[in-house]
């Protein structure tokens, strides 16, 4: 079989992390077929093939663009290929052939609000239906779907009505983290890691930490992901409620800092509303930082009874947790990490990669 990956999002935080893990693994899980891998051009000279077998496109096309629907599926024609993995949800509707398509989360079709974009509001109404329209016609015509939960699969049969058959689930994992675990923040913090979109509803957890203000002196809140334009909006948030020396938005971290930030923390905080999977919690559980999260289906399913869940929309409940947390900064470590281990074992990338190709196996061989 002669693969094409789509792998122009490969720098991009979740979808990138899945993506650099599928090509890692499919090296080493497949010693007969031949890929090739599409890459942006800020990735393409540095990314490293898995072995001769694998090639590599440079394609500077812009996803969620006209230019990409009309262009990737004409790049893909050229290369004949057996089949072809689109690891997100922008699918080229037009090409012809056969594709597999990773969901990860139906987020956009639950948040629709203008503070989910930096569009005008019309634009973003307008994109959103475009999103929409792809999906619906992207999912029908392609060969098989991956979900990463079975929690986004339940999503894509109720909004698109596609026969749970054509759906499989593979679960992501833990990514292997090095470097060193000295100390960053000399304070004691809570830590959030991950994207400021509204939908991981960081103004409800900076408020809730308000109130841990007034009755603590030292604790820190550390945010750590992309200086965007979100999280630019959450600093002006922070500096009206008088809080900008308690909170520190830390920028973008590497593995190594990540895991430094992980093992002093006193949780991770992750208040979400919504995710597809959720690999911070499953990162800090693995570098021995208990987890704070939203009460919401996908946890439930991916970290089962081991972190400590919250209320999104209580702040109350929120904020009570954080004070235990602060107060007893033993305890959860204590109640969660003695069960982590053994839920740690259950999220391999070498386990979806294997999965990932029978899938593709199964896809060509099917007339």
């Amino acid at each position: 079989m002669k693969i094409g990956i789509d792998a122009r999002l490969i720098n991009e935080t979740g979808i990138g992390i899945y993506t650099r893990n599928l090509i890692q693994e499919m090296g080493v899980a497949d010693d007969k077929n031949t890929y090739v891998v599409y890459l942006p051009k800020n990735a393409y000279d540095s990314f490293d093939l898995p072995n001769p077998r694998w090639e590599k496109r440079l394609a500077q096309i812009p996803w969620h663009s006209v230019r990409e629907q009309l262009l990737m599926p004409w790049i893909f024609i050229k290369e004949h290929f057996d089949l072809v993995h689109i690891p997100y949800h922008n699918i080229p509707i037009f090409y012809p052939g056969k594709f597999v398509v990773t969901i990860h989360d139906l987020t956009i079709l639950h948040f629709n609000t203008g503070k989910a974009t930096t569009l005008p509001l019309f634009l973003y109404k307008l994109r959103r239906l475009g999103y929409f329209i792809t999906l619906a016609v992207g999912l029908r015509r392609a060969a098989h779907i991956i979900a990463v939960s079975e929690t986004t699969k339940q999503e894509i049969i109720d909004h698109f009505q596609i026969h749970p058959g054509k759906i499989t689930v593979t679960y992501e994992a833990v990514r292997k983290i090095g470097g060193t675990r000295k100390r960053l923040v000399t304070e004691p913090y809570l830590l959030y890691v991950g994207n400021a979109y509204p939908h991981k509803n960081l103004e409800y957890l900076i408020r809730c930490f308000r109130c841990l203000v007034s009755a603590d002196n030292k604790t820190k809140l550390v945010l750590v992901g992309n200086d965007d334009f979100f999280y630019g909006r959450l600093k002006r948030i922070v500096g009206d409620l008088k809080i900008s020396d308690r909170v520190l938005f830390f920028g973008s971290a590497d593995t190594g800092t990540l895991r430094s930030l992980y093992a002093h923390a006193l949780a991770l905080v992750f208040p979400s509303l919504m995710e597809g999977f959720g690999l911070p919690p499953l990162e800090a559980l693995s570098e021995g930082c208990p987890v704070i999260c939203s009460d919401i289906p996908v946890f439930r399913e991916i970290l089962d009874s081991v972190p400590m869940y919250i209320d999104p929309f209580s702040e109350k409940d929120l904020v009570a947790t954080l004070k235990q947390t602060v107060a007893d900064p033993l305890g959860l470590r204590e109640k969660q990490l003695p069960q982590a281990n053994k839920l740690l074992a259950k999220y391999r990338w070498d386990t979806m990669a294997h999965l990932t190709l029978s899938i593709y196996k199964e896809t060509v061989s099917h007339a």
